[in-house]
């Protein structure tokens, strides 16, 4: 078997037992990067120099007999809004074009102090803004699957990235779907802790109150694996929660007997696209006849989930990036002798930012505006408490909930641009989680269309990710859909 197909735990073997080395590994990544990457446009910056010797230092290390990491020589992307220190982030926006962070994300901290080797940084809708990773800076991701498609977004660099085997792991973040929405387009892993499970610290901000960092990864064991890497309390970020960090590969027993998944049926009833929900109720069979329970519950509130989203997160963002100004941080404007202050802050804004981003820094500060604040956010805020209640019902009578990651499969490139309402209900089953803090995973679950990726999304109780990942993992076992490969 080619070191590109192989999983994060069996290059973590080979490289412990001695049987490759770091170098190889991560020469064999950084060559399939050149290959495949003109094709899809998934990284912004590939640091190869920087990979290798850390691969170097791993192969010396365990040449020494010292005990290397759980992520030993095991190569990982980063998405383009997580700093690393010394390494360009950019966000994919041109107001950060020529931003090096001086210091380290706490979850690249935590990889590296796990011996992961970080190639480079993918690309991702400008500010995670997005589901499509069109609104880039650096241009359009394709998804490998088929290259006139989207892979999703906003964390679309990632997801292609280990789906076209330029990396085995890939971090994203995720604040309304960003990471499990690309995962199903792209056909694999992808992970949303609940919220404070995982550092923030190093994240650029989009909505703080939503954002969360996950992994993809090409199976569950795998993503498994990153989250023990990196969670836990941090103290450099106050939303971290102190709940202990399970041994989450331990939960990954295979046996699902009993386990009660929840399916809304109503909410799910409408709106999905026929291949989808093929897809999507073969893989209730398979969770049946794996041994769960499926049992049919209510979310009665869950159809009010995308405006209260677009309103909490517009107004989040339009606080966090009114630190990009041209003085503080980002892109300044070129000025004339008679310009004063207020027009260097348009034209650095207007030149920096794009059009996606605009427009929602205008819907935010519209309805925190005084007059609409209690119309609109103050609203938004008491419905997600309602969400968050109906979640909490759901979970007295199942152990998991199940729904399609998205309604439809992956679109075609630019065929959503012109339609922000379209655009935006592709997170129509994704929202729900963020704006309530529970974890939820994406794994595949087959194809629709003309052999397009579906991913079917499991949401687990907070802070219970075991359990979901346990049934995610029993599902990928039974129905194999994570061994398949794009035509790339």
């Amino acid at each position: 078997m080619s070191l590109l197909d192989r999983t994060a735990r069996d290059i973590r073997d080979e490289v412990t037992a001695g049987r490759t080395s770091a170098v190889e590994v991560c020469t064999a990544f950084l060559s399939r990067i050149a290959d495949v990457d003109p094709r899809l446009n998934a990284f912004t910056l590939v640091d190869g120099d920087r990979a290798l010797d850390r691969a170097r230092t791993i192969d010396r290390r365990r040449a020494a007999g010292e005990r290397l990491g759980p992520l030993a020589g095991v190569p990982i992307a980063l998405k383009d809004n997580i700093c690393l220190r010394g390494m360009r982030t950019t966000a994919a926006s041109r107001i950060l074009d020529t931003f090096v962070p001086p210091y380290s994300a706490t979850v690249a901290e935590r990889l590296e102090a796990a011996d992961a080797v970080i190639l480079g940084k993918t690309n991702c809708d400008e500010f995670a803004m997005g589901s499509s990773t069109e609104n880039s800076a650096h241009g359009p991701t394709r998804n490998p699957w088929a290259t006139d498609r989207t892979p999703g977004g906003s964390s679309g660099g990632s997801a292609a990235a280990v789906a076209a085997r330029c990396a085995p792991l890939a971090l994203g973040s995720d604040t309304g779907g960003s990471i499990r929405q690309p995962g199903s387009f792209c056909g694999v892993v992808g992970l949303k802790p609940s919220y404070g499970r995982v550092s923030r610290y190093g994240l650029l901000a989009f909505a703080s109150s939503l954002d969360q960092i996950g992994p993809f990864a090409r199976t569950v064991a795998d993503a498994a694996l990153v989250l023990s890497a990196m969670a836990g309390l941090d103290p450099a970020d106050a939303t971290t929660a102190r709940e202990p960090v399970p041994d989450f590969q331990a939960a990954l027993t295979g046996d699902i007997t009993g386990v009660r998944v929840g399916v809304p049926r109503a909410f799910v009833s409408e709106g999905v696209d026929e291949g989808v929900r093929r897809a999507f109720d073969e893989a209730l069979d398979t969770l049946r006849r794996s041994g769960a329970t499926l049992v049919d519950i209510e979310l009665p509130h869950a159809k009010y989930a995308i405006p209260v989203y677009y309103l909490v997160c517009t107004a989040e963002a339009s606080s966090n990036l009114a630190r990009y100004d041209g003085v503080r941080y980002g892109h300044r404007a070129s000025l004339s002798r008679n310009d004063d202050l207020k027009t260097m802050y348009n034209r650095s804004r207007s030149e920096g930012f794009g059009v996606e981003v605009k427009r929602r820094i205008m819907l935010g500060t519209y309805v925190l505006s005084a007059g609409y604040y209690d119309a609109f956010y103050l609203k938004a805020q008491q419905v997600r408490t309602l969400l968050r209640r109906d979640y909490e019902r759901a979970f007295e009578h199942a152990d998991v909930i199940a729904m399609p990651t998205a309604p439809t499969p992956p679109f075609r490139l630019g065929e959503r641009l012109q339609d922000p309402l379209q655009m935006y209900l592709e997170d129509v089953f994704t929202v729900s989680a963020n704006l309530a803090g529970l974890p939820g995973v994406s794994v595949p679950c087959g194809f629709a269309g003309e052999r397009l990726p579906v991913g079917l999304q499991l949401m687990g109780r907070m802070f219970d990710e075991a359990t979901m990942l346990r049934v995610a993992d029993a599902y990928e076992r039974a129905a194999g859909w994570w061994k398949e490969s794009p035509p790339i």
